[in-house]
This record gives structure tokens, sequence and C-alpha cells, in this order.
């Protein structure tokens, strides 16, 4: 046993750690501090915002749309290892040197969200542009926030923004003008049945339909 821990303690361990959030920052850099939670909200997106969509609503809109950022992810990590760009010379302090850093796959996801978000809101409400607007602070904050904790170059953000813009508007194209045309054959499907998975894309406000329907609901249980 003795001689097993000795040499153990010889091999240096060719471990990895799973970064989903641990970001770093300077010590006492509230600036650092308040882009290193920006720098997560892919994660609060994923997690928060699909998860729950699912859970609560599981419109098949919204299933394409996160197809479509895990699609997007795959094309960021297919890229990375093509190029296999290094990441600057400060990811060794970060221990974020062992993957590469072009394109910035914070930047295409949240640009990729963006683009999507933008395109579909406009779709289906004008009026609701401010909603739209939402997600660009936030996608030019995490293309900010990568280059000044130190994990991408400059090079690096715009890349991954502008192949998560260009992304997000075809992938839109494909749901919304091919995926869409089988939307009600699936919708019908003993799966999606299930599930309760529904298409509300014929829909042109769905907030104010659910509304309406909540509203028309609640005055029948009372008058019967």
């Amino acid at each position: 046993m003795a001689e097993f821990q000795e040499m153990a303690a010889e091999v240096p361990p060719s471990l990895k750690a799973i970064t989903l959030t641990h970001v770093r920052y300077r010590r006492g850099d509230k600036l650092g501090l308040f882009l290193a939670w920006v720098s997560l909200v892919p994660v609060f997106i994923s997690l928060g915002g699909f998860v729950s969509h699912f859970l609560f609503r599981r419109e098949l809109q919204g299933i394409c749309f996160a197809a479509g950022l895990l699609v997007s992810q795959f094309l960021n990590e297919l890229i990375k290892h093509s190029v296999a760009q290094s990441r600057p010379s400060y990811c060794e302090l970060l221990e974020a040197c062992d993957s590469h850093g072009w394109p910035s796959s914070h930047s295409q996801y949240t640009f990729f969200f963006a683009t999507y978000l933008s395109l579909l809101t406009l779709r289906r409400s004008p009026a609701r542009r401010v909603v739209a607007a939402l997600a660009w602070p936030l996608a030019f904050l995490t293309m900010l926030s990568r280059v000044y904790l130190g994990y991408h170059t400059v090079a690096q953000v715009f890349a991954g923004a502008i192949v998560g813009l260009v992304f997000g508007a075809i992938w839109y194209w494909i749901v919304n003008t091919m995926l869409v045309e089988y939307f009600p054959m699936i919708e019908e499907s003993a799966i999606a049945r299930w599930l309760y998975i529904k298409d509300t894309s014929h829909i042109p406000d769905v907030l104010k339909f659910e509304y309406d329907n909540a509203r028309a609901a609640r005055r029948k249980v009372a008058t019967d």
C-alpha cells in the first residue's frame, strides 16, 4: 500500500475539472465580480429559462429554440477543435488553458439567444420590442466579461458573436419555414400528447390568448 502511494505521488495527476460555474476574478475587483456573474448568463438561461419552459409550457417553438442552442454549442466545439487557437496567456492563472479559445462559446451562446429571441418576438408581437431588446445588453456584457476576466481575446469574443448571430438567424429560418410545417403532426403524436407538448406558432399573441382563456375559464367555474 505504501509503495502504491509513493508511486502515485511521483506521477502528476491528469485531472480536469468541470468548470460550469467556476469563474475567477481579481479579489476586491467589484467590476470583475459583476462581470463574473454576467458570464454565467448562459447557465441561467439554460437551467432557469429552458428547463422551466419545458416543465410549465412545453411549446414546440421553445423546444426548437433550446435545440438550436445545443446545436450551436456543438458547432462551437467543432470549430474550436478545428482552429485550435489558444486562450490568452493569463489563462494559466484561470486554470483554463486546457481548452481552446476561438470562438468564444459564451459570446456565441448569448448572441444566438438574442438573435433568435428578437426574430421570434418581433414576428409574434411587434409591440414587445422592449422584451427582445433586453437580450442584447446581456449579450454584449457577456462578451465584455470574457475579455475583462482574461478568458478570451477581443478577436475570440467577436468571432463567437458573429457565429452566434449568423447561426441564430439561420436556425430561426430553418425552424419557422421548414420545421414548422411538421408541428401539427408532432403535436398529434402519441409522445407529444403524453407529455402535453403543444404548438402555439399559429397564435399571434400567446400571452393575451392564455390570459383571455384563463379569465374565461374562471368565469365559467364561478357560474357553474
